[in-house]
C-alpha cells in the first residue's frame, strides 16, 4: 500500500469517457492505496465508449485542488466537451498553480492546453489532428511518445498506453 494517505481526482466525461483509460489506471491506484475520487460535470450516472457505467462521487463544481495529491484526466471522444467547462478549466489551473500532478490520456491533454498550462512543456495526445494543433497554439511541445512526462504533467496518447501511464501516475504519486 505504497500510496496509502494519496487522494486521486479522477475526472471523467460524463458521456463516451474512455473505458479502460479508467479503469486500468484506477486500479493500479487503488490497489496501491491510494483514494480514488471520481469527478464529472454531475453525479448523473456517466457511460463510457464501450459500455462501462459508473456513478461519479461529486461534481466538478465541488472539487477543489487542496484535498488531492493528484488529477487524472480519462480520454475518449467526450472529454473534449469537458473543455467548454469553466470550472474544469479552473480546477486544473488550481492543481497547476498549487505545483500538484496532472495527468491526462488520449483527448484529454487538449484540456490542458485549453487550461492554459502547457507552455513549454513537452506532451503527447491522441493523434487527432484538431488536438495536436491546440496544443501548438498553447506553446506546447509535442512528443509522438506513447506516454510523455514532464516535470508534474503526465500525457498518453490512448487507450493501449493505459497501463504505462497509470504506472507513472503512481511513480510519480510516490516522489517526495
Amino acid at each position: 500500500m505504497l500510496l496509502e494517505g494519496k487522494n486521486v481526482l479522477y475526472v471523467i466525461a460524463q458521456q463516451d469517457f474512455r473505458d479502460e483509460e479508467l479503469e486500468i489506471p484506477e486500479k493500479m491506484l487503488k490497489k496501491e492505496g491510494a483514494k480514488v475520487v471520481l469527478a464529472s460535470i454531475t453525479t448523473n450516472e456517466a457511460r463510457g465508449m464501450l459500455g462501462m457505467r459508473v456513478k461519479p462521487d461529486i461534481t466538478m463544481r465541488s472539487a477543489t485542488a487542496d484535498n488531492f495529491d493528484a488529477i487524472v484526466i480519462a480520454g475518449g471522444s467526450g472529454s473534449v466537451k469537458l473543455a467548454d467547462y469553466p470550472e474544469v478549466l479552473s480546477v486544473v489551473r488550481r492543481f497547476f498553480e498549487k505545483g500538484k500532478i496532472i495527468a491526462a490520456i488520449c483527448l484529454a491533454p487538449f484540456i490542458l492546453a485549453k487550461a492554459g498550462i502547457l507552455h513549454g512543456v513537452t506532451v503527447t495526445v491522441s493523434a487527432a489532428d484538431f488536438a495536436i494543433s491546440e496544443l501548438g497554439r498553447a506553446g506546447a511541445i509535442y512528443s509522438d511518445r506513447h506516454v510523455a512526462v514532464d516535470g508534474k504533467i503526465i500525457t498518453a496518447d490512448g487507450p493501449n498506453a493505459s497501463k504505462e501511464f497509470g504506472e507513472e501516475i503512481v511513480r510519480a504519486l510516490l516522489k517526495p
